[in-house]
């Protein structure tokens, strides 16, 4: 998607782009709960945040409850990265993210004004009452360009809240990503196998290692295989301190004697 397009005069505006140490990501509906639709936002969310070198920091899925979602806005929106929020924003019964939203912050619903010129000039005489109630969004907001359709999203607080629709939502995450933040460093991942002993035996040593290198992020997952346990220990960071957190795990498993390979 091009820059810029399907801007309102309301749209998102920033003095600089910012640096997203993460990115959060709430997918929103009953019907993904219980099974009637499959979940496509994540993956799309996961393809574009690494396109930049961003990580995702968390994924919630909730239902289309109001009282879960605003605890759960209360509480992302008390973090440090920014969030993608799909789901619930239209005016159905079933729709109660923005009201949600609202009362995390404690402000009301109202028409934005900007939104409603929109669908105006998009829907014309069948810019009914009913349909303007799409853009009855929490004081404050600020609008998110959709450019499949027209009808924005919005912006509140680190929460850019997005149609439940996965054709609208991606180009609209898009949108969000090439405006307003940098891509992130460039990272790498290795991966070493570890023989002959389980996660208890190494505990101490992990938990030394990620003091250690708190740049690079360190996992464990351990392996059943017929010819014994293995225990693969991953870690993902910058070119430079990949390779220093790589020596370094080498040299503590080698000092316990513990085999390994790569």
């Amino acid at each position: 998607m091009s820059r810029g397009t399907g801007e309102s005069p309301a749209a998102i505006r920033m003095t600089g782009k910012e640096q997203a140490a993460g990115f959060g990501l709430i997918i929103v509906g009953n019907e993904i709960l219980d099974g009637r639709r499959e979940d496509r936002h994540l993956d799309a969310c996961r393809e574009l945040l690494a396109a930049r070198h961003i990580s995702m920091s968390y994924v919630l899925f909730l239902p289309d409850d109001s009282l879960i979602l605003k605890c759960q806005f209360k509480w992302a929106m008390g973090r440090p990265e920014p969030f993608f929020c799909c789901g619930g924003i239209g005016a159905t019964p079933d729709d109660h993210t923005r009201g949600a939203a609202a009362a995390a912050v404690a402000v009301e619903l109202e028409l934005h004004g900007d939104a409603v010129d929109l669908l105006r000039k998009r829907f014309g005489k069948r810019a009914t009452p009913a349909r303007l109630e799409m853009v009855r969004f929490p004081r404050g907001a600020t609008l998110v360009p959709n450019p499949v359709n027209q009808v924005p999203g919005f912006h509140l607080r680190n929460g850019f809240f997005l149609p439940g629709f996965p054709e609208m939502a991606k180009p609209m995450m898009e949108w969000v990503l090439e405006n307003c933040y940098q891509e992130g460093d460039a990272v790498e991942t290795c991966t070493l196998f570890v023989h002959g002993c389980g996660e208890a035996d190494l505990a101490e040593m992990m938990r030394d290692f990620v003091v250690a290198n708190p740049a690079v992020s360190f996992s464990s997952l351990p392996q059943m295989r017929p010819d014994g346990n293995v225990l693969e220990l991953g870690l993902r960071g910058p070119q430079t301190d990949l390779e220093a957190a790589r020596r370094d795990l080498i040299a503590r498993l080698d000092a316990s004697r513990i085999s390994h390979t790569s």
